[in-house]
């Protein structure tokens, strides 16, 4: 009884100090996980819009190729003297160095 009675007598922190950790985690997730994420994507959607035909690139699947013909959502990429393969736009990892 005396234990309640002493834990009953201190202040209970005020809702600002409850939520302060979970809005600190969510401050510091944002910052280290989503926005630098969301600047690859940004950077990866725009080199994807300025490909053109001549340009040598990487598939996510690990192909390398010149693009012979830009469509709107698909690439036609040449893997081999005479091997083209229709790519679609997001399956494109990079531009290869020539």
């Amino acid at each position: 009884m005396i234990d309640f009675a002493y834990a009953a007598d201190g202040a209970a922190p005020s809702a600002l100090m409850q939520f302060a950790p979970l809005v600190a985690i969510l401050f510091i997730f944002y910052f280290l996980v989503m926005r630098p994420q969301q600047k690859k994507f940004k950077a990866h959607q725009q080199m994807i819009s300025e490909l053109k035909k001549g340009d040598k690139v990487i598939t996510n699947a690990g192909f390398v190729g010149r693009i012979t013909k830009v469509g709107e959502r698909f690439f036609t990429v040449e893997i081999a003297p005479n091997v083209e393969v229709e790519i679609e736009r997001q399956a494109i990892s990079s531009k290869a160095d020539v």
